[in-house]
Parts: C-alpha cells; structure tokens; sequence
C-alpha cells in the first residue's frame, strides 16, 4: 500500500523532512516513489506541490496521521 508520509532530513537536532509518496513497508528514509513536499518544524516552513499531492490521493496514497494534520491545516484535504 502506498503511503504519504514525512522522510527526515537535516542534522542532530535540527530536524526537516520531506513529504513523500512510499511503500508502507518500506523504512523511514528509504527511496521515494516521488517527493512532493517539504516541510521545517523549526520556521514552521512549509511547501507542497498540491496538484501531485491531489493525483496522489486520488490514485489511493493514504496519509500518515501527521501528514494529514499538515494537509488540513494546508487546506489541501
């Protein structure tokens, strides 16, 4: 099943991730099928491409609770 969900990135203690399209089994920083976003919880920054987001779900990509949190707030769900 594929999943919507955040690949982290950045340096100890100075988290970022990225919003990608994933396997559910697959590891948390293993390969993407494709990234769509990015988000900082430091600068509270945020950026997704909402149109491969949408083709995304629409093709049954299911979103971790956290992202949907942020796609709400995004006003994208």
């Amino acid at each position: 099943m594929l999943k919507l969900r955040l690949k982290r990135i950045g340096r100890k203690r100075a988290p970022s991730y990225r919003l990608v399209i994933m396997e559910s089994s697959t590891r948390r920083d293993g390969r993407p099928v494709e990234e769509v976003g990015f988000y900082n919880p430091i600068s509270k920054e945020c950026k997704f491409e909402v149109e491969k987001i949408k083709q995304w779900l629409s093709y049954g990509a299911q979103p971790t609770e956290t992202v949907a949190n942020l796609l709400k707030k995004a006003e994208i769900l």
